[in-house]
């Protein structure tokens, strides 16, 4: 189940929940996700490698956009990733989630939490 809560906090037993003090929104006709490792929220195991990671934080993502939102109402991503040589793979997983190819930035960063190679966060027209 995906809920709009108190304040348009967005909540799902379909996506890990928060490792800090943040949530994803709702707000203004947009839907905000705070950023999604690839952390299996039934098991919280992380997959090997940065395929299954990439489509593990892609799924995440589309769990907090089952509000009636979709990955084509995505308008803008920003993707984080641990080693940039792992651009391509990565961009392979993507594609073939983000379909509508919104805006994004992708960059490449000292650490993640929890140690995972990428990380996605998405703006989507609600």
């Amino acid at each position: 189940i995906c809920e709009v809560i108190d304040m348009n906090i967005i909540r799902t037993e379909k996506a890990p929940g928060a490792i800090g003090p943040y949530f994803s929104y709702t707000v203004g006709g947009l839907v905000f996700t705070s950023g999604q490792i690839p952390v299996d929220p039934a098991t919280g195991a992380v997959a090997e490698g940065i395929a299954a990671q990439a489509d593990q934080s892609c799924r995440n993502v589309g769990a907090i956009l089952e509000l009636g939102v979709g990955f084509d109402k995505v308008v803008k991503t920003t993707c984080f990733l641990a080693d940039i040589a792992d651009f391509a793979a990565f961009n392979e997983v993507y594609a073939r989630y983000f379909t509508s190819k919104p805006a994004r930035s992708c960059v490449a960063v000292k650490d993640l939490p929890k140690g995972v190679l990428c990380e996605i966060e998405a703006i989507a027209e609600a």
